[in-house]
């Protein structure tokens, strides 16, 4: 290298110097009395608790007491003298009950007179008619009359028969016939081969009376 040899040498100037340390020491001191203090809070463990508040009731009216009026009243006692009856500690007493007491209401010391109600009728004694025992049914028809038949002559008889308790014919009425022919035959198997239920009074047999009729019809 070849130095500059028109180049002037510099100097140190010691007032320049003080001067631009004073302005940074005036700079730096602005700063610092520029910036605001912070302040750390003291540091505590405990967590942030929240909670509500409850409304706070207004306090109850006060009672009022009404003033009592106390009135004294006298109390009355009255004694009443028990009076003394004598009794005999020997004295035995025996009670007896009697075995038919008096019929009927009694008003006072006197009975008066006993209404009895008379006795109820007894009850109607149900009548029940002789009817055809149904055992001997087939019995009942006479036979046809041979003169009767010859003559090709048909006829009717209406009996009336008195029926005793074992169901036989006690009895025969003629109330109606057609010929003698017709009757003699009906009457005949009634004495003979007719049997009954007999009637009953009161579920007793007894005797009654019951009327037949018969019709007399040419078969063919």
């Amino acid at each position: 290298m070849y130095a500059d040899r028109n180049a002037k040498g510099t100097r140190f100037n010691p007032a320049g110097l003080t001067a631009a340390i004073a302005i940074n020491a005036a700079f730096v001191a602005a700063l610092m009395f520029s910036v605001p203090t912070l302040i750390a809070p003291p540091h505590t463990d405990d967590p942030l608790t929240t909670y509500t508040v409850p409304p706070v009731k207004p306090p109850p009216p006060e009672k009022i007491e009404k003033p009592v009026t106390q009135v004294n009243r006298p109390t009355e006692h009255i004694t009443t003298p028990i009076p003394t009856v004598p009794t005999n500690p020997t004295t035995d007493f025996t009670a007896t009950t009697d075995p038919s007491p008096p019929v009927g209401p009694t008003i006072g010391a006197d009975p008066g007179v006993t209404v009895i109600d008379p006795p109820l009728p007894p009850p109607p004694m149900t009548f029940i008619e002789p009817a055809v025992d149904a055992r001997y049914a087939r019995d009942f028809q006479p036979i046809y009359p041979a003169a009767e038949r010859r003559a090709e002559r048909e006829g009717r008889v209406s009996i009336r028969v008195l029926i005793g308790i074992d169901g036989r014919v006690k009895e025969a009425k003629r109330l109606a016939a057609t010929s003698d022919a017709f009757w003699q035959v009906t009457l005949d198997r009634a004495l003979s081969k007719w049997r009954f239920k007999p009637a009953t009074r009161g579920g007793i047999p007894v005797e009654a009376w019951r009327t037949m009729s018969l019709t007399f019809v040419l078969e063919g």
